[in-house]
């Protein structure tokens, strides 16, 4: 079961007293986000706004639309950060934990990895039972590297754009990765930035399921768009309009250096970029987006839209050099 640390919203609406607050959290977690908002109701007697689109992260928090409807204070539910940053100003973040235990799959990842060497890591819901799960895999004959964190990042924590804690570990001598939870988002990211095998531990549906053959697919396909935008001559540039995706000096480097190679480029500016977004804009052969890595690399699109790293890529390849592996890193951005 979900668990939100209700304590810490109710302790920043005494302190900040504001005249209506609103909450959002990702999809799997708006029933509880909206039992946090009629408590805050029936405790406060004020306002409490469920703010009902997508969030994807701390990047995504949609500040603007709490704003929009003069919330006194926007409380981000379940995108746990290790930096304070983000928790005493508009956007607080508060903590939500899934207590579901991973006993069996545990034990039946130890007998399928036991006498090799894995990073553990996993999604903010699950980081409380990153411990009992050690366990259970040492137990096993397996020998467990839990990365430190880094950037945003908890000890074993990732994000489906970060992974500091999963790279270290592979720097370390980690040969296979095991990420607790049901995201094969988060796993297949995990290991396409390692290169390793990887595992996700579902113990919802109870199994332990290889997420590598995606990460490949995903790979594939990453690559296969940087080759084809390299023959294309008008490029679209998108700077993202949500808040930690407003990369514009980023999209300015990389219009830049595209133009230097003799490609025209035209700048946009999008909240949400979708396949049938773009399908309005015409005259572009393929796009640049700096808003989020995995736009590109999760969704399919008729021409090519490349993340940063793959741009950066192309334009290894545009001067007649190695495009590197490049989604290989700590942090896609």
């Amino acid at each position: 079961m979900i668990r939100i640390d209700e304590g810490r919203i109710r302790e920043v609406i005494r302190q900040r007293r504001p005249s209506s607050v609103a909450l959002n959290g990702p999809d799997g977690m708006l029933p509880q986000v909206q039992g946090a908002a009629a408590a805050v109701e029936r405790e406060f007697g004020i306002p409490a706004y469920v703010l009902a689109d997508t969030t994807w992260g701390s990047c995504d928090v949609n500040q603007a639309g709490a704003e929009a409807l003069g919330a006194g204070v926007l409380f981000n539910i379940g995108h746990t950060i290790s930096m304070g940053g983000l928790g005493g100003g508009y956007v607080v973040m508060v903590d939500a934990f899934d207590d579901i235990k991973f006993g069996r799959v545990a034990a039946d990842c130890a007998r399928m990895l036991s006498g090799r060497v894995a990073s553990l890591v996993t999604d903010s819901q699950h980081l409380p039972q990153v411990g009992a799960v050690r366990e259970a895999l040492e137990a096993g004959g397996v020998r467990v590297i839990v990365g430190a964190g880094g950037g945003q990042l908890n000890d074993a924590q990732v994000f489906g754009c970060e992974f500091y804690p999963a790279a270290k570990a592979a720097a370390g001598g980690a040969e296979a990765n095991v990420f607790m939870g049901q995201s094969s988002f988060h796993a297949a990211g995990v290991a396409i930035s390692t290169s390793l095998p990887t595992y996700a531990l579902d113990p919802y549906f109870g199994e332990v399921r290889d997420v590598t053959a995606l990460a490949q697919k995903m790979q594939r396909r990453a690559m296969a768009a940087v080759y084809a935008a390299a023959g294309a001559r008008t490029f679209g540039v998108i700077v993202g309009l949500k808040e930690g995706q407003l990369s514009r000096v980023t999209a300015l480097r990389l219009r830049r250096e595209i133009e230097a190679e003799g490609r025209e480029v035209r700048l946009f500016a999008m909240s949400s970029i979708t396949a049938d977004r773009l399908e309005s804009l015409t005259g572009i052969d393929a796009f640049v987006q700096s808003a989020c890595p995995r736009i590109s690399t999760d969704n399919p699109f008729r021409r090519p839209v490349l993340s940063v790293p793959q741009a950066d890529a192309l334009l290894r390849v545009i001067r007649g050099e190695e495009p590197g592996e490049f989604l290989r890193a700590p942090h896609w951005l």
